[in-house]
């Protein structure tokens, strides 16, 4: 694996992403939140799950101490959801342009919410941290059809690379 292919992941990772936010945008603050039964109860949920876990991969990558997650404090709207999963997804994307090559073998030491240490590579993280995305996204278009709204097409990595 290569810089340039996390690049190129990081790139489809915000290709997709902006599909289903223009879904996002058009469901109902009802839709939004009706209770599904799912990994995390409503698409709001499944949206928080997601660009909680880009949040706090990218502070790993970046080596914050303590790592705020997301889905624990975050208090705001859709939109400002949103924002902030635009924002990490964007970021994400930068670290890996500006990430050393080089260092991809190396090993990754993150403390896990629960506390405790595991270690990885920092390939086998980047590959964990847009294929975990991708998983969810799928989750999504299978909930927004559960709350009424089916105008949903295709988000494979195919699509884009068709681009």
């Amino acid at each position: 694996m290569t810089k340039q292919y996390f690049i190129e992941l990081a790139s489809y990772n915000i290709w997709a992403n902006n599909i289903v936010i223009s879904w996002l945008e058009k469901i109902s603050e009802e839709q939004w939140n009706q209770p599904i039964v799912s990994s995390f109860g409503n698409i709001g949920a499944t949206v928080l799950h997601i660009a909680g876990a880009e949040k706090v991969w990218l502070d790993r990558f970046e080596k914050v101490e303590s790592p705020v997650w997301l889905p624990h404090v975050f208090k705001g709207g859709k939109e400002e959801l949103i924002e902030i999963w635009k924002k990490s997804s964007a970021d994400l994307k930068t670290r890996m342009e500006t990430f050393d090559e080089n260092h991809l073998q190396d090993t990754l030491r993150i403390r896990r919410l629960n506390g405790e240490y595991n270690e990885s590579a920092y390939f086998a993280s980047f590959a964990h941290v847009f294929n975990h995305s991708t998983f969810h996204r799928g989750q999504i278009v299978t909930l927004l059809r559960q709350a009424g709204f089916t105008d949903v097409t295709s988000t494979d990595m195919l699509g884009y690379f068709r681009k």
